[in-house]
């Protein structure tokens, strides 16, 4: 079979590997059919993550079931699922308890597309790939939903919906304030979109990219392009800035008692963070990386019930054979290579 490989900075080849295969009773082969840019990808494939090349691309896509092994009762081949990039039994302590980031079952940071794992268990942008625990990782389509649309399901919008999804449902109706611009900036306008979704009172987006406030605008957010020292109070915000003076607006705006999550990554400490004024107002601030196989069948129900249209987030969808050329051109916020 061919995979898309990362081989240096703004270079990716089609490379041929051996067909995974089944490995066990608890397994599946899968076909992906529609895989979607992570915002992490950006950062990748321009040679500033901590990951260093070759190593196989994509790590979130709705694929095809093909082949399943003797164990795997409720998924027949032909079915089209939302496939986690987290690697996950679903019998471990923290799999129970849907911190499925970090299974003990797996060695840490199993995962497709990037990570210390990535050679085992291969990208999304490959002609097959083993799901070696299908029963528990993979999530049922639900009738009606486009593959393209959600195929960010595995990642981003999981990340994005952890951000506001429990903390609306504490406080239902509750404004929002997303600080978004983190990279290519899918997680912060996917968080804007759910919040809209689960029907908060307002959503405030912030983001200096007048193509992604634009974007923002038409999932039913209002946005400001500058970064002032403070807004609100919000009793639920958002940092999916990458920045630290996006992190601190988000933090400096969260109301008395509410809840801060940051999906952005820092490569290095952030000294300015306001801690007095957090302690003071006894906000709690959450970060790390997202549960995902727990979170995707929220992400997924809403868009079925057409309460979330994350197709609007799309910047555009390429065919597979055109996948190498179109991940080093610049300028997308979620493109979707669908084969």
């Amino acid at each position: 079979m061919q995979q898309l490989t990362y081989t240096a900075p703004h270079e990716l080849q089609w490379r041929d590997a051996p067909d995974p295969t089944l490995g066990s009773d608890d397994a599946a082969l899968v076909r992906p059919r529609a895989v979607a840019t992570c915002d992490l990808d950006a950062l990748i494939i321009s040679g500033i993550s901590p990951f260093r090349p070759p190593f196989p691309l994509g790590h979130e896509c709705v694929a095809e079931v093909v082949e399943i092994g003797d164990r795997v009762s409720g998924l027949q081949p032909g079915r089209l699922v939302s496939v986690p990039f987290q690697i996950s039994c679903g019998q471990c302590e923290p799999c129970r308890r849907g911190r499925t980031g970090n299974c003990t079952g797996v060695p840490w940071m199993s995962t497709y597309g990037f990570g210390p794992s990535v050679e085992r268990w291969g990208g999304f942008l490959s002609d097959l790939v083993c799901v070696p625990y299908a029963e528990h990782m993979l999530v049922p389509l639900p009738d009606g939903v486009e593959a393209a649309a959600v195929a960010s399901a595995s990642d981003n919008m999981s990340d994005a919906w952890r951000t506001v999804g429990p903390a609306l449902a504490e406080d239902p109706g509750a404004p929002v304030l997303v600080v978004g611009g983190a990279g290519p900036g899918s997680i912060g306008l996917y968080a804007a979109a759910l919040a809209v979704a689960l029907s908060a009172e307002s959503v405030q987006y912030v983001d200096a990219s007048l193509e992604r406030r634009e974007l923002a605008e038409a999932v039913g957010a209002t946005t400001l392009a500058e970064t002032p020292e403070r807004l609100g109070p919000f009793p639920i915000t958002v940092d999916s800035s990458a920045s630290p003076e996006g992190l601190a607006l988000a933090l400096r705006s969260t109301a008395p008692d509410g809840v801060c999550t940051s999906t952005g990554i820092y490569f290095g400490e952030q000294p300015s963070l306001p801690l007095l004024e957090m302690y003071i107002k006894g906000i709690t601030f959450k970060t790390g990386r997202v549960h995902a196989r727990a979170a995707m069948p929220e992400v997924l129900q809403l868009a079925a019930a057409g309460a979330l249209h994350p197709e609007l987030i799309t910047t555009r969808i390429t065919p597979w054979a055109d996948a190498a050329a179109a991940l080093v051109e610049p300028g997308w916020t979620k493109l979707v290579i669908e084969r």
